[in-house]
């Protein structure tokens, strides 16, 4: 086990599946990303629902809300589950059960019915918390935040790439055809039967650790020694401030995905595929934007201990705020996927810098941890879709103010602080992974 420090990797081989660690990587990054896609494959779609359905504004606000609320209360639970029957067995029920209503929208014929499903449909939104759960019990310290970030990063392109094809896909249907109404209820079918797939690939070729399976009954007695309380881990007001961040960063990425097809067409009168494609551009700077929050905030772990991954944290929340003010006055389209491109980068920085943090905050219960957090995000969609839901309140009014927020909010870093005890820890676990990385380079 040369590249790993406790058996935890200690480096990211992209192009690797055989140590656990990576085969996990590549595993949950791609289970996420379809998850991402079952969720929000109606989004692109919305405006041709619309029309079948008579939505009104207030209906599709609801129905935006809807998306997202349930999935605060299943992160929560996903996260305890995580810690007492792992992240494999978790991850295998949620896309398998999940694909379910995924498939089933497909039988809405009112307000009421097309609402209840894409509540239900929520659910799967929970699969973020199995990715950073899984990524952070199988990485080491000096490289855990571009794990986590990488993972959920590549996941989230998702809900960019959803905006380009869902469309294409639903143009296909009607190419063979297929009337609209039944174009779009039959492309739904298409990521919920691959989230099939994959629960069965994610329970055959992935492991709870990098040591096996919670199965094994030495290494489940462990982690029944290691469990602490729920009430205990909630009490740390830590987490309740990472709670917010996370909302000001991922619950804007989640409410531009629902919003920004829509708002294209209507603001800047574009056809459904032209709008989708420049919607998608702001979910597929996952690609990359949010590695570099997970790489920077490592950088700054590794020459500044858990204050500097705070520092950035905070800096770059900051900055999506005012981009996202900027973005909100826009009116040349041109100036305006310019400037969302830059909020884009901000946005997904300031989530992988969040989940460079957040393994640090309560070992024992790292899953525990990673739902409330994740909560947050969801939490703050649900905030932000009663803005879009208002009768009397522009979207662009709407994003100006959730801009005013995110940059108020960014100053709760500041409340995230370590003992000294915790940055000892810290540092040590650092330069023994640094360590174990020279010398399986040296080799």
């Amino acid at each position: 086990m040369k590249n790993y420090s406790g058996k935890k990797a200690t480096k990211i081989k992209l192009f690797s599946f055989a140590p656990p660690s990576m085969r996990t990587f590549h595993i949950t990054w791609f289970s996420f990303f379809l998850c991402f896609f079952g969720w929000f494959g109606i989004a692109p779609l919305m405006a041709i629902v619309r029309d079948e359905l008579s939505l009104t504004k207030d209906q599709i606000g609801s129905t935006i809300i809807a998306s997202v609320a349930v999935t605060v209360f299943a992160r929560l639970g996903i996260g305890w589950l995580c810690d007492r029957i792992g992240p494999r067995i978790t991850y295998t029920w949620l896309l398998i059960i999940g694909s379910i209503p995924v498939i089933s929208i497909g039988f809405s014929n009112s307000y009421e019915s097309f609402l209840i499903f894409r509540l239900i449909i929520g659910v799967i939104g929970a699969s973020f918390v199995i990715t950073q759960y899984h990524t952070s019990v199988m990485f080491a310290p000096n490289v855990v935040g571009r794990a986590n970030a990488t993972t959920a990063g590549w996941g989230n392109m998702g809900g960019g790439v959803t905006q380009m094809v869902m469309p294409l896909i639903f143009a296909g249907f009607v190419g063979l055809g297929y009337t609209d109404a039944q174009s779009w209820r039959l492309a739904m079918v298409v990521p919920g039967v691959i989230m099939i797939i994959m629960g069965i690939i994610y329970y055959k070729y992935t492991t709870d650790r990098p040591e096996g399976n919670l199965t094994d009954l030495n290494f489940k007695n462990t982690v029944k020694t290691n469990q602490i309380r729920f009430l205990d881990v909630v009490k740390d007001k830590r987490i309740w401030a990472l709670f917010l961040i996370y909302g000001a960063c991922f619950g804007v990425e989640l409410t531009i995905n629902n919003i920004a097809a829509i708002y294209y067409m209507d603001y800047f009168t574009l056809d459904l595929k032209t709008a989708g494609l420049i919607a998608g551009l702001f979910g597929t700077m996952n690609l990359f934007a949010r590695s570099l929050g997970g790489y920077f905030g490592d950088l700054a772990g590794i020459k500044k201990g858990l204050k500097g991954r705070v520092i950035f944290l905070f800096s770059v929340l900051l900055l999506e705020g005012g981009a996202l003010i900027i973005f909100s006055q826009m009116t040349v389209l041109a100036a305006a996927i310019g400037v969302m491109i830059l909020f884009s980068l901000c946005v997904q920085m300031a989530e992988g810098a969040t989940y460079s943090v957040v393994p640090f905050i309560n070992k024992k219960a790292v899953g525990t941890v990673s739902g409330i957090v994740g909560a947050g995000g969801n939490a703050g969609a649900v905030a932000a879709g009663f803005l879009f839901k208002a009768e009397n309140i522009t979207y662009s009014t709407a994003l100006y103010t959730i801009g005013i927020v995110v940059t108020v909010v960014s100053f709760l870093a500041l409340v995230v602080r370590f003992s000294t005890e915790e940055e000892r820890v810290a540092e040590k676990e650092m330069k023994e992974s640094l360590t174990v990385k020279l010398v399986s380079i040296k080799k």
